[in-house]
């Protein structure tokens, strides 16, 4: 039996009401079949705590049929055995216009997982390029309009910063993290929706943890987003911006209350989604869910 979001999807009306417009969105997801916490390799895995298989599967089919039923297209990435991670599908790559750059994960304990992600891409259409500089896909890699932001500081290095713009031919503004527990940029940035300038897609709306970077990070980021959300850190700490948008309605964490209340006020839609599961293993809803951008 699978468990009914809290809130309800926005409707058209709400659309015309708040000015946001809801967009289409192809993701790529993995069912947690074999998940469990068997090794440490973030702040938030302990392998003395019980993890409860069944559990988490429940918690993902939750997420996977509240995207159904928003109107997305899903598509899957089979489990295997003895790598427990591949539920996080946001580390498997990061995709743009039809081409897809696999990931070169910085922990021994994940390296399983990067050949079958690149070989589900070109599977599903994806040009695939295989990387050279160690970074983990979604989980540092954002796009936000037409620039690209990317995390370093704990996973993945600024060398592939550099790698991530030649593959692309896009900017790419890196950004410090240094409070472990926000190990990937996607549990410290959420981007809600594009923004239309006089060119096209020029930058996007975001909300992030200011707390959750260095200095000069926290300067370009109040820079170049003003009118960001900034998060409390009570908020960040239950992983309230490792969360899903297609510009309209915003999958959260229900613990993520202020958060909530901000996105309403901002003229989202909350959808709440309990992964707290997964959390044992430091994913949250962005970290189960890779956009797939451009191909067929």
């Amino acid at each position: 039996m699978t468990q009914t979001p809290t809130t309800s999807k926005a409707t058209a009306s709400d659309q015309s009401t708040t000015g946001r417009i809801q967009q289409h969105r192809r993701y790529l997801m993995c069912r947690p079949e074999y998940f469990t916490v068997s090794y440490e390799i973030n702040p938030w895995m302990h392998k003395a705590d019980p993890t409860d298989t069944s559990k988490a599967v429940r918690q993902w089919q939750s997420l996977y049929d509240t995207y159904l039923e928003l109107g997305h297209e899903i598509e899957l990435i089979d489990p295997i055995p003895n790598l427990p991670d591949m539920v996080y599908t946001a580390n498997g790559g990061f995709i743009i216009d039809g081409t897809a750059l696999g990931v070169k994960f910085s922990v021994d304990e994940r390296r399983g997982e990067e050949r079958p992600f690149m070989d589900r891409f070109a599977e599903l259409g994806f040009e695939v390029v295989e990387p050279v500089a160690a970074q983990e896909g979604e989980g540092d890699i954002l796009l936000a309009g037409d620039t690209i932001l990317a995390g370093c500081g704990f996973r993945s290095s600024i060398e592939s910063h550099r790698e991530i713009s030649e593959v692309f031919g896009r900017e790419v503004v890196s950004l410090k993290l240094i409070d472990p527990r926000f190990y990937h940029l996607d549990t410290a940035i959420s981007v809600l929706d594009p923004v239309e300038g006089p060119g096209g897609v020029e930058k996007a709306n975001i909300a992030y943890l200011e707390h959750a970077f260095d200095e000069p990070s926290q300067r370009i980021l109040a820079e170049r987003f003003p009118d960001a959300i900034r998060v409390a850190d009570e908020d960040g700490a239950v992983f309230g911006l490792n969360s899903a948008s297609d510009g309209l309605n915003v999958i959260i964490s229900p613990r993520a209350h202020g958060f909530e209340a901000q996105l309403r006020e901002r003229g989202y839609n909350p959808v709440l989604v309990d992964l707290s599961e997964l959390l044992l293993g430091g994913g949250g809803i962005k970290c189960c869910t890779l956009e797939l951008r451009g191909a067929r």
